[in-house]
C-alpha cells in the first residue's frame, strides 16, 4: 500500500511555499497525498483562500475551521490540536509535513510527536524577531525530520541538538515556483486583478505580536508614509496575528485613493508576478527578504519582525517604525533592480524532497529522539 503523506496548510503564505512538493506527490504513483486545510484559509476576511487549494485539484482535501476572527493564538493551538488529532486517527498518515513557524504547524507537530507519527518540518533553522522564532524552534525539537533551506539553517538545527542524519538541505520549495517558466505573465496578472498602475510598490505589513501595545502607532506611521510618498501601491492585507485590527483600520484611509489598490489576498503565482514587476516592496513581510531577493527587487524592511534574517544591503534596507525614517527610505530608493540571489535554493527543492522520500532514509528515521551535544 502507498505511504500516506499529509500536508497541513494554514495560510496563503505557507501554501505557496509547499505546493510544488504537494503537486509532485499528487502525481506520484508511490504515495497518497492528504491535505489538511485550516487557519486563515477558512476566513472570508482573508480571502477564503481554501478555494485556491481546492482549485489545484487534489483528491484528498479536508477543511477545518480552527478559529473565529480575533481568537487568541493559544486557543487556535488547542483547537487545531483537537481537530488534527481526530483527523490523523481517522486517516492514519505515515508522515506529517509542516512548514515554517505558524501555530497550526506547531499543533500538527505536537499531534504527530504524541501519536508516534513521523513529522517532517520544512524550513526550520531560520531566525527572525518575534514569537514566530520560538514556535519554529519548538517545532524543530518535536519534529523527526528536517528539510532545511541552506547550510546556515542546517547548522542552527544541529545546534538545537538534532542529529545530522535527521537534517536534509533541500533549499526553499517556493523558489521552484519562482523560477518556473509557467508563472502568469504580467498582462495575465494585471487583467485578473485589475491592476491600473505601470509603476508601483507592494506594501505588506503584519502585526508584531510581541509589540502589540505599539501596533496602533506603527500602523498609523506606515500608512501615513505610504500616503505622503506620492507613489502607487498594491496593498495586501495582513495575517491573522494579534494586532491586525490596527493595520486594517488604517487601510480604510486608502480605499478611495486612486494611488492604492488593496487586496485581502493574492494567489501566490500572481503575487510573484507582481513582485517581479514591482519597483520595490515595503513592510515587514518575509517576502521582502526571501522572494524579493530572488528577483532582485529592492525591499524596505520596517522594524524588527525579520530581525536577524538578513544583512542589510543596497537591496534590503532596514528602517525604524517612525514616520520620518520610512519616508526617507522610500525617497532614497534607487529604483534599480539588483542581481538575484539564490541563497535559499536553486529551484530543485521538489526534486530533492522526492528523491529523499522515495528512498529508505526518511522511513527509517527513529521516532525516539536524543539530544546530540555539540563540541
Amino acid at each position: 500500500m502507498n505511504k500516506r503523506v499529509v500536508f497541513l496548510t494554514g495560510t496563503r503564505a505557507d501554501y505557496g511555499k509547499i505546493k510544488s512538493i504537494m503537486n509532485a506527490l499528487e502525481k506520484s504513483n508511490s504515495f497518497e497525498l492528504l491535505v489538511f486545510v485550516t487557519g486563515m484559509h477558512m476566513h472570508n476576511e482573508f480571502g477564503s483562500t481554501y478555494n485556491e487549494v481546492l482549485k489545484d485539484g487534489y483528491k484528498n482535501v479536508f477543511l477545518f475551521i480552527n478559529q473565529r476572527l480575533g481568537t487568541p493564538m493559544d486557543t487556535i493551538l488547542a483547537n487545531t490540536i483537537g481537530g488534527f488529532s481526530s483527523y490523523v486517527n481517522e486517516f492514519k498518515p505515515d508522515l506529517i509535513v509542516v512548514h515554517g513557524d505558524r501555530v497550526e504547524a506547531l499543533a500538527a507537530t505536537i499531534v504527530g510527536a504524541m501519536n508516534n507519527i513521523l513529522v517532517g518540518h520544512i524550513e526550520g533553522g531560520e531566525v527572525s524577531g518575534t514569537i514566530d522564532e520560538s514556535i519554529r524552534h519548538a517545532i524543530t525539537k518535536l519534529a523527526h525530520i528536517h528539510f532545511v533551506a541552506n547550510e546556515e539553517s542546517r547548522r542552527r538545527v544541529a545546534q538545537l541538538g538534532e542529529h545530522d542524519k535527521r537534517i536534509h538541505v533541500i533549499g526553499s520549495p517556493d523558489i521552484d515556483i519562482m523560477l518556473s517558466p509557467d508563472l502568469p505573465t504580467w498582462d495575465e496578472t494585471r487583467l485578473r486583478y485589475g491592476i491600473k498602475f505601470d509603476d508601483f510598490g507592494i506594501a505588506m505589513f503584519h502585526p508584531v505580536t510581541t509589540s502589540y501595545g505599539n501596533m496602533s502607532q506603527y500602523s498609523k506611521n506606515f500608512v501615513a508614509a505610504l500616503l505622503e510618498s506620492g507613489k502607487n501601491f498594491i496593498v495586501i492585507h495582513p495575517n491573522n496575528d494579534m494586532g491586525r485590527e490596527f493595520i486594517v483600520e488604517e487601510y480604510e484611509k486608502l480605499m478611495d485613493n486612486e494611488k492604492f489598490q488593496v487586496f485581502y489576498s493574492v494567489r501566490f503565482e500572481h503575487f510573484l508576478t507582481m513582485l517581479k514587476n514591482a519597483e520595490f516592496i515595503i513592510g515587514n513581510s518575509s517576502a521582502g527578504i526571501r522572494e524579493a531577493s530572488v528577483y532582485g527587487t529592492p525591499a524596505i524592511d520596517i522594524g524588527d519582525r525579520q530581525k536577524n534574517r538578513y544583512i542589510p544591503s543596497c537591496q534590503i534596507v532596514n528602517c525604524a517604525y517612525c514616520l520620518e525614517e520610512i519616508i526617507k527610505s522610500i525617497h532614497n530608493l534607487s529604483g534599480v533592480k539588483s542581481s538575484c540571489t539564490l541563497d535559499f535554493g536553486t529551484g530543485n527543492s521538489t526534486m530533492k524532497f522526492m528523491e529523499l522520500i522515495a528512498g529508505d532514509i526518511i522511513w527509517k528515521t527513529p521516532l525516539q529522539k536524543y539530544f546530540i551535544d555539540k563540541d
